[in-house]
């Protein structure tokens, strides 16, 4: 079915078949076969080079571990946010509970393989930097253009490794010597932004608007990281603007919006498709492959995060948190931000197995998460079935990554599909302007980027239908005609005069299209209200999930990871660690 190749996962290694379980030799691969080292003094080795930088990624790529806690999509740290619960049963991957309950250390297994992914991934970036710089007989545009697609790569490897920790290491080609493992040993003692947002300039100036291979970036996609940099850098701890930069991201934004290159997709749900990837919203997109005969370059660190009733049948990570399922409830239209989680929205059902739920919604929850009474994903109606144990992590499950029923099978395991992760689309460059906006612009020019976005959600085209169930679990009928829910979603018609009132209605909207997408932890710390927000989110989620009773955000300490221990230990040079670690920890 999939005929389209994936450049980003072609990998200069094999890798092994999977076996179906949860642990972490769940998703291990094996390494049979490499480039040699004349083989690589090509400019086919140098396009291999590139290509195993490529691979990086998403994740994937780590020898002698799983993929899965490492992958680009995040969620196995994006479950420190109030829109996620680790899922599964109390004793799966207590790695991941201990991240749930922010408890960081420094040893933490997933925490480790994190960092070590994305310094392979900076490695390998450095490593074909190099290459080109030093191979002859390669024509200029050749060279520019391989150097180029390595700077962007390398500026997401040390963004990702930003996000996670306060003060990682930014390592240069400079820095990079193939054979002395010594080399890389740099110190961490200096903020990384600049460095970043040098490769995302470098790309942007060298890189073509328009790429003849899907998954390659474009100038477009470097000025989307570049802005995307800059709204980081965008609050301090306090969460008070950094205007001069918000001012910068601003510029960037305009840029593209203007360039009428890219718009929103036609309906919420064509972000989450296999079947409308690269879409006219697509930036960037991780480029996910899979057919009958392999499965090697699919979307392997989501795997798990699937259901566990059929045709899943694993693994039942990733569910979804009750705070998150009530901040769809909408009032005239509009979101509920003050009070959204004073009223549960209801998992009853009733005797067609439709929800019994009547309270206004806004539709794009029905395309975020799974629950009951409601189609998922084209499968059949959703029901606690679904989830492994309910009385832990209760009854919703994500959505957004699973593959649709086309797409579903036609590898070796149908967990692994071919749906692609949206990195950077459009409506993320509509929602930082808003925000930007908001601080350095026009409130009202605000109010019009968050409701382009509403009114796509609007679009009835894409509302969920209305099933009733079948004598068998599995079957359904669709009522022609007929949504889901009680869908009622409005745009913003009076103007906006408060910039308190406008920053909270841009940031709720920021949640409510991409939850469960891997951003909104990092979202809750770049604008420095993490420790409130995620505080007041236990004192209402440990009502319901009451493993979290007891647990707390440590405001100064939380917001970033803790340096592996491993990585410091192995960073001496004279006996003497090159790095250090996070004063919190």
């Amino acid at each position: 079915m999939m005929k389209r190749k994936n450049i980003i996962l072609m990998v200069f290694i094999c890798m092994a078949i999977f076996t179906v379980g949860c642990s972490d030799e769940f998703l291990t691969r094996t390494p049979e076969g490499q480039f040699g080292t004349n083989s690589l003094e090509t400019e086919d080795g140098l396009d291999g080079i590139l290509l195993g930088a490529y691979a990086m990624i998403d994740g994937a790529g780590l020898d002698g571990t799983a993929d899965w806690n490492v992958t680009v999509e995040n969620w196995a740290f994006n479950i420190a946010s109030d829109d996620a619960l680790k899922g599964t049963d109390a004793g799966d991957q207590p790695e991941q509970s201990f991240i749930e309950a922010y408890d960081y250390q420094s040893f933490n297994g997933h925490i480790t393989n994190r960092w070590r992914s994305l310094f392979k991934g900076v490695a390998r970036a450095n490593n074909a930097i190099n290459a080109a710089n030093s191979l002859e007989n390669l024509s200029d545009e050749k060279r520019t253009q391989v150097i180029a697609e390595a700077r962007f790569l390398r500026g997401i490897f040390h963004m990702e490794a930003r996000k996670m920790w306060r003060m990682p290491p930014y390592i240069g080609e400079e820095d990079y010597i193939l054979d002395d493992v010594e080399s890389t040993k740099v110190p961490n003692d200096r903020e990384i932004w600049p460095f970043i947002e040098a490769d995302f300039e470098a790309a942007a100036a060298s890189l073509p608007t328009t790429q003849g291979q899907v998954g390659r970036p474009t100038s477009w996609a470097a000025k989307a990281f570049l802005a995307k940099s800059k709204m980081y850098q965008g609050w301090d701890e306090n969460g008070t603007p950094n205007t001069a930069k918000l001012g910068e991201a601003k510029t960037l934004l305009d840029e593209i919006v203007n360039s009428g290159v890219f718009s929103l997709a036609t309906k919420f749900e064509d972000n989450f498709l296999v079947a409308t990837r690269n879409n006219p919203e697509s930036i960037f997109e991780i480029q996910y492959a899979v057919s009958s005969a392999a499965d090697q370059a699919s979307s392997r660190g989501m795997g798990l995060a699937h259901p566990y009733t059929d045709p899943w049948g694993c693994c039942g990570f990733y569910q979804v948190s009750q705070n998150l399922v009530n901040a769809y409830r909408t009032e005239a239209g509009l979101p509920l931000i003050d009070n959204f989680d004073a009223e549960d929205i209801s998992i009853d059902t009733n005797e067609d197995g439709t929800s019994a739920e009547t309270a206004t919604l806004d539709p794009r929850i029905d395309h975020t998460l799974g629950r009951p009474g409601i189609l998922y994903k084209g499968f059949k109606i959703y029901q606690t079935d679904f989830v492994r144990d309910l009385s832990y992590a209760g009854p919703f499950f994500s959505k957004k990554h699973v593959a649709e029923p086309e797409g579903f099978g036609v590898g070796g395991w149908g967990n692994l599909s071919a749906n692609n992760y949206r990195y950077m689309r459009y409506g993320m460059i509509l929602l930082w302007l808003a925000e930007a906006e908001v601080e350095v612009g026009s409130l009202e020019r605000a109010r019009e980027l968050v409701n382009e976005i509403r009114t796509r959600a609007a679009n009835p085209d894409g509302f969920v239908p209305l099933a009733t169930q079948g004598t068998d679990r599995n079957d359904f009928s669709i009522v022609e005609g007929e949504a889901a829910a009680n869908y009622d979603i409005a745009t913003y018609d009076a103007p906006w005069t408060d910039k308190a009132a406008a920053r909270d209605a841009v940031r709720f909207e920021t949640r409510l299209e991409f939850a469960m997408e891997g951003h909104r932890y990092w979202d809750l710390v770049r604008w420095g209200i993490a420790a409130e927000t995620l505080n007041n989110y236990i004192a209402s989620e440990s009502q319901h999930r009451t493993y979290l009773v007891g647990k707390s955000f440590t405001e100064g300490k939380n917001e970033y990871f803790p340096i592996p221990s491993q990585a410091i230990d192995r960073s001496a040079v004279d006996g003497q660690p090159t790095l250090t670690q996070d004063p919190a920890y």
